[in-house]
């Protein structure tokens, strides 16, 4: 795991809430500890009995600190990790995820041209776990429009600055699904509209146990209300795409992941 040391003051803290996710565990952590940037990471295990253990041990030299038993959930997880460190920027990378190498370096060198962004993000693959095919998550150049009519940042591919996440509290404890999305209309609605990288700089596992799947109409009734909170009116996108991405869609993921693997160069969906 090249660059990976605990001496030089960290950049970054990165919180990686994890449950029973041990098949993904190792590559996510591997990936952080791979980017080349003084980290300090926090595992938060809510008591997995899936051999996830044994993995947060081996990399136990390398972590800033690590737990395992049951907790109030991913955002209280997330939370309570970075509330641990001391790192100017901060993020979270779920188990089953992991960053792309330089992501890190791409996303601390967006700050710098974009001085006034509590947050950067930049692209994101989504890879679908059983055919092993790759397509782009759709990521798009930050307007409050734009965010109004989808969550246009991919979580995994954003960084935010401990002062701004700090201003806000962090991510809202009382939400399960669609913590990020309100996330990023509180740290837009405070400070400044947040910083695009146009490049990629993390993937998304895209499988059957992941909280979007496998409850697909809470996550989009917890993004509407995230909407109409944050942005007065849910525009009537919404409510025409609820029928497809509540029902039509599961049924579509659902045979897509179980279609060959097409290796062909996906495409990246236009930033109108």
């Amino acid at each position: 795991m090249a660059g990976a040391e605990l001496n030089p003051t960290p950049l970054v803290t990165i919180a990686v809430p994890s449950f029973n996710q041990a098949r993904f565990l190792e590559e996510a952590l591997t990936s952080i500890f791979d980017q080349g940037v003084p980290v300090e990471v926090f595992v938060a295990d809510a008591g997995s009995n899936d051999g996830s253990i044994e993995i947060i041990k081996k990399f136990e030299h390398l972590l800033a600190g690590w737990r395992s038993y049951p907790d109030g959930g991913q955002a209280a997880a997330i939370n309570e990790s970075i509330a641990k460190g001391h790192a100017p920027y901060v993020s979270w990378l779920n188990s089953d995820d992991c960053l792309l190498p330089g992501g890190l370096k791409h996303l601390l060198a967006a700050f710098e041209r974009q001085p006034t962004a509590p947050a950067v993000y930049g692209r994101v693959w989504n890879h679908h776990q059983k055919t092993a095919a790759r397509t782009a998550v759709w990521v798009q150049p930050f307007t409050e429009r734009r965010l109004a009519t989808r969550c246009i940042v991919s979580q995994p591919g954003a960084l935010i600055r401990r002062s701004a996440w700090e201003a806000i509290d962090g991510v809202d404890a009382s939400l399960h699904m669609a913590m990020d999305y309100d996330l990023w209309w509180r740290l837009y609605k405070r400070f400044a509209a947040l910083g695009f990288v146009d490049e990629y700089v993390a993937l998304n596992r895209d499988h059957e146990d992941t909280k979007t799947n496998a409850f697909r109409r809470r996550h989009y009734q917890e993004a509407m209300a995230v909407v109409r909170k944050h942005h007065g009116q849910v525009p009537l996108k919404w409510w025409l795409a609820q029928p497809y991405a509540v029902w039509l869609k599961a049924v579509l993921n659902k045979a897509r992941r179980s279609e060959p693997a097409d290796v062909s160069s996906p495409k990246q969906p236009p930033a109108s």
